[in-house]
């Protein structure tokens, strides 16, 4: 899956798992931390493999479910010791939902399922032998080159589609939580305008005396 695809399924996942059993909406460290471990494992392993050729593949440690319990466990314990457990949990939920969707996207694109990609280093991806890699931007853009020939001719596959639905259903979804992360800066941002008015006004009430 693209990184932005986890992203999407990791928020749609935590926000309907907050109004199904906290009747709520998740607030922006939530929504935050769900979306950032959500591509945290792509932002790991394919910048290794495929600019400084660490890895073989783009999954290895990043994607390795010996690695992601083990974390999920290590932020869940910090967040609750700070007083929010929430952002622990969706943290965990996103990093988590990351592996098992890899595996079903490969089974739905190719037919079949690599646990592989989830367990390393017991059972890593094999692959031929390759040159050294290209570079991160370079093989990225070459594997978007097939949203880039679909969108193009015009003729969008049923996976495409699916895609799209779910970039509306949870853009709808982040409207309704009440845009999250955004609704925080702006209102961060109204705070910052309002204390520098405060403060310019003080400077000329004080220059005026």
């Amino acid at each position: 899956m693209w990184p932005w695809e986890h992203a999407l399924v990791g928020y749609l996942a935590y926000s309907l798992c907050c109004h199904a059993f906290h009747r709520e909406s998740p607030d922006g460290l939530e929504a935050f931390a769900v979306v950032a471990a959500s591509v945290l494992p792509d932002l790991i392993d394919k910048p290794l493999a495929w600019e400084f050729g660490v890895f073989e593949t783009g999954y290895a440690l990043g994607h390795s479910i010996f690695v992601a319990v083990p974390l999920a466990i290590v932020v869940g314990s910090l967040a609750r010791a700070w007083g929010r457990p929430r952002a622990g949990l969706a943290f965990g939920l996103g990093y988590l939902l990351h592996l098992p969707a890899d595996v079903v996207d490969g089974y739905v694109r190719g037919g079949t399922l690599e646990f592989g990609i989830v367990l390393w280093p017991v059972a890593p991806v094999e692959t031929p032998p390759t040159a050294a890699p290209a570079g991160f931007l370079s093989e990225f853009s070459r594997l978007f080159a097939g949203y880039r020939e679909q969108l193009l001719a015009g003729e969008l596959s049923t996976y495409l589609w699916l895609q799209f639905g779910i970039v509306v259903l949870t853009a709808l979804l982040w409207l309704y939580d009440g845009a999250p992360v955004a609704r925080e800066c702006l209102v961060s941002g109204k705070r910052t305008l309002v204390s520098m008015g405060s403060s310019v006004r003080g400077l000329r009430e004080r220059r005026e005396r």
